[in-house]
């Protein structure tokens, strides 16, 4: 079973998704959140840094979409996405320091997508609606990039969202037509892929950019 957002849902998604970036970018800080930054780089500006438990490498935060990074903060402030740390540094953080770190965060628009790398299994189907077939070209700006993802981290983040430790009610709708024995095949896909990088590189260059 597949389950898969109609062209009017997904563009309905896409424009008030965009209308709410249009106002949070426009006050934003890019300046401001390189500074407030300087906690995420201990983690995320780390290649391959693991979380300590559960065991998995931590997402790359470097050219990510901006509207995206905020509606991450956000979700772990509220707790609805569990991680005790990430709760507790988003929580302590205004509206305009999500917004300005998230600016920050998302310079220079991620890596250069090239051809997709690889055959895409049958079970990245359902995700590419939203996420594009390389996992860099998202039809809405709130919906994550997933090229280059670490493929344990992206394993983790669906087996949130099947068991509904992460709330999202878009993400629970689809996810629910998976069946768990993709989740491998589909991360490895979109790690092959390229769009992101870490937070040093963005910091260091001021942009996201291959060595």
């Amino acid at each position: 079973m597949t389950f898969r957002l109609s062209p009017v849902t997904v563009l309905g998604l896409g424009l008030l998704a965009a209308v709410s970036l249009s106002s949070t970018a426009s006050a934003a800080d890019a300046a401001k959140g390189k500074v407030l930054a300087y906690t995420c780089h201990g983690c995320h500006g780390v290649p391959e840094y693991k979380n300590a438990y559960p065991n998995y490498r931590v997402p790359k935060l470097g050219g990510q979409n901006e509207a995206y990074l905020v509606s991450a903060l956000n979700a772990y402030a509220k707790g609805e996405r569990p991680h005790p740390t990430m709760h507790a540094q988003a929580a302590t953080l205004t509206d305009q320091e999500k917004a300005d770190i998230a600016a920050f965060l998302s310079a220079g628009g991620g890596i250069p997508s090239k051809d997709v790398v690889g055959t895409p299994p049958p079970a990245t189907q359902t995700c590419v609606a939203c996420h594009g077939a390389d996992g860099a070209k998202t039809v809405a700006p709130d919906y994550p990039k997933l090229a280059g993802q670490p493929a344990d981290y992206l394993v983790h983040a669906l087996r949130d969202y099947k068991s509904g430790k992460r709330k999202n009610p878009i993400m629970a709708g689809i996810i629910s037509g998976v069946d768990e024995k993709d989740f491998k095949a589909i991360a490895e896909f979109f790690s092959r892929q390229q769009a992101l990088c870490t937070t040093d590189q963005v910091r260091d260059h001021g942009k996201c950019e291959t060595e």
